[in-house]
Protein backbone atom coordinates (compact mmCIF):
# COMPACT_ATOMS: atom_id res chain seq x y z
CA UNK A 1 0.00 0.00 0.00
CA UNK A 2 1.40 3.23 -0.97
CA UNK A 3 -1.26 5.99 0.15
CA UNK A 4 -5.41 6.46 0.54
CA UNK A 5 -6.23 7.15 -2.77
CA UNK A 6 -9.29 8.67 -1.49
CA UNK A 7 -12.46 8.36 0.59
CA UNK A 8 -16.11 7.71 -1.12
CA UNK A 9 -18.91 9.57 0.30
CA UNK A 10 -22.50 8.75 -0.98
CA UNK A 11 -24.68 11.74 -1.47
CA UNK A 12 -27.93 12.14 -3.06
CA UNK A 13 -26.48 15.12 -5.22
CA UNK A 14 -23.19 15.86 -6.61
CA UNK A 15 -24.27 19.24 -7.55
CA UNK A 16 -25.83 19.90 -3.76
CA UNK A 17 -22.72 18.41 -1.99
CA UNK A 18 -20.41 20.70 -4.52
CA UNK A 19 -21.11 23.76 -3.16
CA UNK A 20 -20.02 22.30 0.54
CA UNK A 21 -16.65 21.36 -0.01
CA UNK A 22 -16.00 24.76 -2.18
CA UNK A 23 -16.90 26.73 1.17
CA UNK A 24 -13.68 25.08 2.17
CA UNK A 25 -11.83 26.42 -0.85
CA UNK A 26 -11.61 23.05 -2.34
CA UNK A 27 -13.64 22.22 -6.25
CA UNK A 28 -14.42 19.23 -8.36
CA UNK A 29 -11.91 18.11 -10.77
CA UNK A 30 -13.95 16.33 -12.40
CA UNK A 31 -17.66 14.63 -13.02
CA UNK A 32 -17.83 11.23 -15.10
CA UNK A 33 -20.64 8.28 -15.26
CA UNK A 34 -19.33 4.99 -14.54
CA UNK A 35 -22.16 3.11 -16.13
CA UNK A 36 -21.31 -0.80 -14.50
CA UNK A 37 -21.55 0.99 -11.33
CA UNK A 38 -24.92 3.20 -11.82
CA UNK A 39 -23.08 5.74 -10.27
CA UNK A 40 -22.09 9.77 -11.08
CA UNK A 41 -18.39 10.27 -9.28
CA UNK A 42 -16.95 13.99 -8.56
CA UNK A 43 -13.80 13.74 -7.59
CA UNK A 44 -12.49 16.80 -5.45
CA UNK A 45 -8.72 17.19 -5.10
CA UNK A 46 -7.11 16.97 -1.92
CA UNK A 47 -3.22 17.72 -1.79
CA UNK A 48 -2.06 13.84 -2.90
CA UNK A 49 -5.69 12.02 -1.92
CA UNK A 50 -9.12 12.66 -3.26
CA UNK A 51 -12.52 12.72 -2.11
CA UNK A 52 -14.84 11.13 -4.04
CA UNK A 53 -18.86 11.98 -4.27
CA UNK A 54 -20.84 8.71 -5.52
CA UNK A 55 -23.98 10.18 -6.77
CA UNK A 56 -26.53 6.99 -7.81
CA UNK A 57 -28.10 7.17 -11.30
CA UNK A 58 -30.29 4.69 -10.14
CA UNK A 59 -31.63 3.32 -6.88
CA UNK A 60 -31.06 -0.21 -7.28
CA UNK A 61 -27.59 0.69 -7.47
CA UNK A 62 -24.89 -0.28 -4.92
CA UNK A 63 -24.42 3.33 -3.60
CA UNK A 64 -28.11 4.12 -4.08
CA UNK A 65 -29.50 0.96 -2.13
CA UNK A 66 -26.14 2.26 0.11
CA UNK A 67 -28.18 5.80 0.44
CA UNK A 68 -31.75 4.26 1.38
CA UNK A 69 -30.27 2.01 3.96
CA UNK A 70 -27.77 4.73 5.98
CA UNK A 71 -28.51 7.83 4.28
CA UNK A 72 -25.13 10.20 2.73
CA UNK A 73 -21.85 9.67 4.24
CA UNK A 74 -18.73 7.54 4.22
CA UNK A 75 -19.20 4.80 1.57
CA UNK A 76 -15.16 3.53 1.55
CA UNK A 77 -11.63 3.76 1.84
CA UNK A 78 -9.34 3.38 -0.97
CA UNK A 79 -6.14 2.13 -0.87
CA UNK A 80 -3.50 2.73 -3.57
CA UNK A 81 -1.28 0.09 -4.24
CA UNK A 82 1.44 -0.59 -7.10
CA UNK A 83 0.45 -4.05 -7.91
CA UNK A 84 -3.26 -4.88 -8.17
CA UNK A 85 -2.69 -8.01 -9.27
CA UNK A 86 -0.40 -9.45 -6.77
CA UNK A 87 -2.32 -7.62 -4.07
CA UNK A 88 -5.98 -9.50 -5.29
CA UNK A 89 -3.74 -12.76 -5.06
CA UNK A 90 -2.84 -12.28 -2.18
CA UNK A 91 -5.93 -11.41 -0.69
CA UNK A 92 -7.84 -14.45 -2.26
CA UNK A 93 -5.15 -17.01 -0.92
CA UNK A 94 -5.95 -15.06 3.27
CA UNK A 95 -9.30 -16.39 2.16
CA UNK A 96 -10.32 -12.20 2.40
CA UNK A 97 -13.94 -11.98 1.03
CA UNK A 98 -14.17 -9.68 -2.17
CA UNK A 99 -16.92 -8.02 -3.64
CA UNK A 100 -15.93 -9.35 -6.83
CA UNK A 101 -13.07 -11.53 -7.81
CA UNK A 102 -11.61 -9.29 -11.01
CA UNK A 103 -10.03 -6.21 -11.15
CA UNK A 104 -12.50 -3.39 -12.89
CA UNK A 105 -11.96 -0.10 -14.69
CA UNK A 106 -13.60 2.70 -12.78
CA UNK A 107 -13.60 6.29 -12.71
CA UNK A 108 -10.45 7.91 -14.35
CA UNK A 109 -9.29 4.67 -15.92
CA UNK A 110 -8.41 3.61 -12.51
CA UNK A 111 -8.07 0.09 -11.98
CA UNK A 112 -10.13 -1.18 -8.44
CA UNK A 113 -11.76 -4.23 -6.71
CA UNK A 114 -13.56 -4.18 -3.67
CA UNK A 115 -12.88 -5.96 -0.07
CA UNK A 116 -16.17 -6.72 2.00
CA UNK A 117 -16.47 -4.93 5.27
CA UNK A 118 -16.45 -8.35 6.95
CA UNK A 119 -12.68 -8.84 5.78
CA UNK A 120 -11.55 -5.41 6.67
CA UNK A 121 -12.67 -4.33 10.17
CA UNK A 122 -16.13 -3.46 8.77
CA UNK A 123 -15.22 -0.82 6.20
CA UNK A 124 -15.78 -1.20 2.62
CA UNK A 125 -12.36 -1.04 1.50
CA UNK A 126 -11.37 -0.32 -2.26
CA UNK A 127 -7.79 -1.62 -3.50
CA UNK A 128 -7.12 0.54 -6.53
CA UNK A 129 -4.10 1.06 -9.22
CA UNK A 130 -3.58 3.92 -11.91
CA UNK A 131 -4.32 2.00 -15.21
CA UNK A 132 -0.65 1.39 -16.95
CA UNK A 133 -0.27 3.03 -19.98
CA UNK A 134 -0.34 1.11 -23.23
CA UNK A 135 2.78 1.02 -24.42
Amino acid sequence: MTKIDHLGIAVKSIAAARGFYESLGLSVAQVETVEHEKVRVGMVPVDESRIELLEPTTEDSPVGKFLAKRGEGLHHVALHVDNISATLEALKARGARLISDEIQIGAGGHLYFFVHPSSAGGVLLEICQDRKPAK
